[in-house]
């Protein structure tokens, strides 16, 4: 059985809409959402890339994000200001499995924990196991990134377990830790993350 391969498009939530990443359209909120402040800085801390010294070399980075067809990066937009806040990427994708993994993740840290970020996950869930009847979504990080592991639990995404000595990212070892959501898990976790999005917009 072969699957349909995700494509980029709009998905529209109550807090958030998710857009094809424009490089030229989202790069000035996009830098500011990462390079703001100190704080903000902190968002590439256990990425592979950044933070970036000057716009034009952000911008050349997201330029490049947006031709890859590995990578289809979603620009995350608040729709109360109408600004660009993150990027979130559906990556390593399996179609003759029936899997895709949710990725390449940062927000800005105003919005972390936020209906934006809870909106965002569940809009691409949504999509990839509703839409194309996925049977596997994973979500990945490195074992040191509390915020991200305890995001994932959050999610309803299950631990799976650790992959010891799986990469080197800035010149450090990054154990791996792995998450996954099935198709069997799917329906119980729509209605829950569902629930906890019509309390927050109450």
């Amino acid at each position: 059985m072969q699957w349909a391969l995700p494509q980029l498009g709009t998905h529209q939530g109550t807090h958030v809409t998710l857009e094809p990443l424009d490089a030229q359209r989202d790069g000035r909120d996009l830098y500011a959402a990462g390079h703001a402040t100190s704080r903000h800085l902190y968002t590439w801390q256990y990425l592979p890339y950044g933070p970036f010294a000057e716009y034009d070399q952000f911008s050349d980075w997201l330029a490049l994000q947006q031709r890859s067809t590995d990578l289809l990066f979603h620009t995350v937009r608040d729709v109360r200001t109408d600004r660009a806040v993150g990027l979130i990427a559906i990556m390593n994708i399996a179609a003759d499995h029936g899997r895709a993994e949710l990725g390449h993740i940062w927000y800005d840290v105003d919005v972390q924990r936020s209906a934006i970020t809870a909106e965002t996950a569940h809009l691409l869930l949504t999509y990839l196991f509703d839409t194309l009847a996925y049977r596997r979504v994973e979500w990945k990080c490195d074992n040191r990134n509390l915020r991200s592991k305890a995001a994932a639990l959050r999610l309803g995404f299950r631990y799976e377990g650790l992959f010891r000595q799986h990469l080197i990212v800035k010149q450090q070892n990054r154990d791996t830790a792995w998450f996954a959501l099935t198709d069997i898990d799917w329906p119980e976790i729509r209605e829950r993350q569902r629930a906890d999005l019509n309390r927050i917009r109450s």
